[in-house]
């Protein structure tokens, strides 16, 4: 390939994919200059460092995955609405390892803020758990809890480490249920307000 075609939207497009293909933590600035058949000091001119290769990933892979998830959970509310928002999760997490793996990185608060894709991340899950009736701090716990139960499931799911008989489908279905019903009867207590959180 052309080293006139590199961009910096580019090299993070094709580092995602190759993170799929990889492993997120093998993805290397050499391994991308070989992909491209160029020298590693040309990605310089459009990338500073790997570090700055993994958040531009990052910020590409939650972009995607809101995308999905904003279609599954679009008209819908409630235990609906939970449903499709985490078997869209599930799904994004199950098809692309690289990617998903790249969502958990921490990322600067500042890009965060910048970030439309994020803003909408924190704008569609918070919507929905208003539906709940939950405000803050409530909403923050209830976000940590919804993303901790998803991501320890398809981390354990994608290595396998289900092994008993019980269809694995059937236990997450049985989990989100329970999500539902904890959301329902979230205890209620006198908080003080806080602003939500972008990155609970």
């Amino acid at each position: 390939m052309a080293r006139a075609g590199l961009t910096a939207d580019r090299l993070a497009a094709a580092a995602a994919d190759l993170a799929d293909e990889v492993g997120f933590e093998k993805v290397s600035l050499s391994a991308l200059a070989r992909q491209f058949g160029v020298k590693d000091a040309s990605l310089y001119s459009h990338v500073r460092n790997l570090q700055d290769l993994r958040t531009r990933v990052a910020l590409l892979a939650g972009g995607e995955m809101i995308d999905r998830i904003a279609a599954a959970v679009a008209g819908r509310a409630g235990k609906d609405a939970l449903a499709a928002f985490a078997d869209a999760y599930r799904e994004y997490a199950l098809q692309h390892p690289g990617r998903y793996a790249a969502t958990q990185i921490q990322v600067d608060q500042a890009l965060v803020a910048d970030s439309p894709a994020m803003r909408r991340t924190a704008e569609i899950t918070y919507g929905m758990l208003r539906a709940y009736g939950l405000e803050e701090p409530d909403l923050t716990d209830a976000v940590r809890l919804l993303r901790s139960t998803f991501h320890g499931y398809c981390a354990l799911e994608s290595t396998g480490a289900f092994g008993a008989p019980r269809e694995v489908r059937k236990s997450w279905e049985r989990a989100v249920e329970a999500l539902h019903v904890a959301l329902v009867n979230w205890p209620r207590g006198e908080h003080d307000r806080q602003p939500p959180q972008l990155s609970p």
